[in-house]
């Protein structure tokens, strides 16, 4: 093959019958081009396509590259051995300073793992306050709840005169709605007036919910007789303000209908039928 680069001053006048051996001969491997930071084999090869080289000649200059470098690194550690050697002295006696680090550490982990424990602790101190807490809040609650059902069954008493206490009929004059007076009208006839049974019932509901949400609680269990007392007077004066208004007829049927709403109201239409059903048998 004939040994000259791409850019050589050649004949142009060669002869159309000249062979592969006129072809240019592939200039040799740039030593630049294996330093780039980002070298990739395959994309360096790939640039190596329009080389008029066999694959062969490629693999033998590849190669011997290859010990050119070798060679080269070896007279780099031959050359500066001495400095390697001084090198390995100048560490001697590190091992107290990696023992000092060492100790540092680990007496670092253990203060951390004290501060561990103290905030452990302190979170469990405070989880144990807001329990407290919670517990005293669920107390005063239940004591509110316990003081509004024993003034409204107080009120109840007083309103329906179990007691004796005399202030029964004293808000009887009080309308609170045009219903209300419209109901003022019809009692005229009749001894109780529908307001005051409405109210009544309503009062009573509002203690049964509250003794509903104490549940089990000794003070509401104590109360048994007074709220027994409570709901008979209470069925009582319907059963009084039934008849009434059953003996009326005709004239007492709308205060008939009224009545009887109020005994739905309190959760007693049983009662009402009894009521009923003794008037018709007398």
């Amino acid at each position: 093959m004939s040994r000259f680069y791409v850019g050589d001053d050649a004949s142009s006048t060669a002869s159309d019958n000249s062979d592969i051996d006129t072809l240019p001969y592939p200039t040799p491997l740039q030593r630049n081009d294996f330093l780039v930071h980002d070298f990739s084999p395959a994309t360096y090869l790939s640039t190596l396509s329009n080389r008029h080289q066999t694959l062969e000649d490629l693999r033998s200059e590849l190669r011997a590259r290859s010990q050119l470098l070798s060679k080269e690194l070896l007279d780099l550690v031959n050359s500066n051995y001495q400095d390697f050697l001084n090198l390995g002295n100048s560490l001697h006696g590190g091992e107290e300073k990696v023992e000092e680090v060492r100790v540092g550490l680990l007496g670092f982990r253990k203060e951390i793992a004290g501060l561990n424990k103290v905030v452990q602790e302190r979170e469990e101190d405070v989880g144990v306050l807001l329990e407290e807490r919670r517990d005293v809040r669920g107390k005063i609650e239940v004591g509110r709840r316990v003081v509004e059902f024993d003034e409204r069954v107080r009120e109840l008493e007083e309103d329906l005169d179990i007691n004796g206490s005399g202030k029964a009929g004293a808000q009887d004059d009080i309308s609170d709605s045009e219903d209300d007076e419209d109901d003022d009208d019809e009692d005229a006839n009749y001894g109780i007036p529908i307001a005051k049974l409405r109210r009544n019932v309503m009062q009573y509901r509002l203690v049964q919910g509250l003794e509903k949400s104490l549940g089990e609680h000794p003070f509401v269990a104590a109360q048994a007789m007074r709220m027994g007392k409570v709901r008979a007077t209470l069925l009582l004066d319907l059963s009084t303000a039934l008849q009434q208004s059953k003996s009326a007829g005709a004239a007492g049927s709308g205060r008939v209908v009224k009545v009887m709403k109020i005994y739905a109201d309190m959760e007693e239409s049983a009662e009402a039928i009894k009521v009923l059903k003794s008037s018709k048998a007398s």
